[in-house]
């Protein structure tokens, strides 16, 4: 048998291999996060006819001859480039922009993915829609994120603690024209929290004693406590209140050069509270004494009350906040992201899944704001990497290519039938 027809053979063979994959591209075009494939061919088998020879004094060296014997598959690549990004408006909707991956499990074994459909399930659990997977990252206990990669968890109606106030601003003016002895001139008061999360009004009034001079005082019983009560550290023999001396000249606070730190128990049952009263120092944006209208209060105190989720975001480093009814914002996760030395070399496993292979090289996890380069789009969706044009064009040259080998075939036949005919 002549050798071209099998030559022809393993064209069309071929072929139809690089054809199959470009049908696959094309089915995918809408897949989420797919990664069209790519066929290369490479020279089978050359027998060889006479071997070389090397140049001799009165002659000149001959080259080898070699027939071909047809053509092999020689690889097919996964094109890891990045798709268009889709607006979704889903918040779980995630997309990965750079090369990693999201991680997702089944039981103890990982998978990887670039589509970031997710959806929570019926336990919170942050999930792949397509088939369960749940998807991988860290958690945070009271903010702090922990190191171990477990399930990203958002269960409806999660609680954050409540956290005792610690600290409460006070600034302002107090009118320098002010008339002395004047008792309450300047009444403050601001809500504070026990440990608990029980709200108490803390209640300071402030009155001038001298020039430059003002007395502050709490009032126990807006806390519902008697005198006594509320006890200070100043030293002063003052229960809960305590002197502000200011300089005549600047206006500016001089004493106490510390700040002061009430102290009292709260009806109810919170524990022991030390609150810290921050005047400001001797600082034009704290406590001051001008000539004008009294403006000296409570700016702001760091308590909080126990509060329920609310809502949750997703920034770009693949942090989950999470938004309380008590207005604070909580880190509650991080979304795992893996990386590896040789994508190319991943394991396909439908789903949109990979896995790994003795050519990936092992997944490099990590996370956004830390070791890894990629981040994170919430509410989007990457779209596949698929050209249509390219995948049409590539078509056309399969198409031709399985054409001519078929032709190889029918004109080797016919020439085969020639040979057949010589008995005749």
């Amino acid at each position: 048998m002549m050798r071209s027809l099998f030559s022809g053979v393993a064209g069309l063979k071929n072929h139809q291999v690089r054809m199959d994959v470009i049908g696959n591209n094309v089915a995918n075009v809408n897949t989420v996060a797919f990664k069209s494939g790519r066929v290369t061919f490479k020279e089978g088998f050359a027998q060889l006819l006479q071997g070389a020879s090397r140049p001799q004094d009165a002659q000149g060296g001959i080259n080898p001859r070699q027939v071909g014997l047809g053509m092999q598959v020689g690889s097919v690549d996964t094109i890891f480039t990045q798709g268009n990004l889709e607006t979704t408006g889903v918040l779980t909707d995630l997309a990965v922009q750079g090369d990693a991956f999201f991680v997702v499990s089944r039981g103890s074994q990982n998978f990887y993915t670039r589509a970031g459909n997710f959806e929570l399930d019926g336990e919170g659990r942050l999930v792949s829609a397509t088939n369960g997977y749940r998807v991988q990252g860290r958690m945070a206990t009271d903010g702090v994120l922990s190191q171990a990669l477990s399930d990203i968890t958002l269960p409806t109606g999660q609680k954050a603690s409540a956290s005792a106030t610690a600290t409460a601003d006070i600034s302002g003016n107090l009118d320098s024209d002010s008339e002395i002895g004047a008792a309450g001139s300047v009444e403050t008061s601001i809500t504070v929290y026990d440990s608990q999360g029980a709200k108490h009004e803390l209640k300071v009034a402030l009155t001038k004693t001298a020039a430059n001079t003002w007395e502050w005082e709490v009032d126990p019983t807006s806390m519902g406590l008697v005198a006594g009560d509320v006890t200070d550290d100043d030293g002063d023999g003052i229960d809960g209140g305590g002197e502000l001396q200011f300089d005549g000249s600047t206006g500016l606070l001089t004493s106490p050069a510390t700040n002061p730190t009430l102290s009292f128990t709260p009806p109810g049952g919170g524990a022991a509270m030390s609150v810290e009263i921050d005047f400001g120092g001797a600082a034009v944006n704290g406590l001051t004494q001008f000539a004008g209208m009294s403006s000296a209060a409570f700016q702001e105190q760091d308590g909080y009350a126990a509060g329920e989720l609310q809502s949750y975001s997703i920034d770009r480093t693949g942090t989950i906040m999470g938004a309380f009814s008590n207005g604070n914002s909580i880190v509650l996760g991080q979304i795992a992201l893996a990386e590896f030395n040789n994508p190319g070399g991943l394991m396909r496993n439908g789903d949109n899944l990979y896995t790994l292979s003795a050519n990936s090289g092992e997944a490099q996890v990590g996370y956004a704001s830390d070791n890894s380069s990629s981040t994170v789009a919430s509410g989007v969706l990457e779209m596949s990497n698929v050209d249509l044009t390219q995948e049409f064009t590539n078509m056309i040259v399969a198409q031709r290519g399985f054409q001519a080998n078929g032709r190889v075939i029918t004109t080797t036949d016919e020439m085969l039938q020639e040979v057949v005919n010589l008995k005749r």
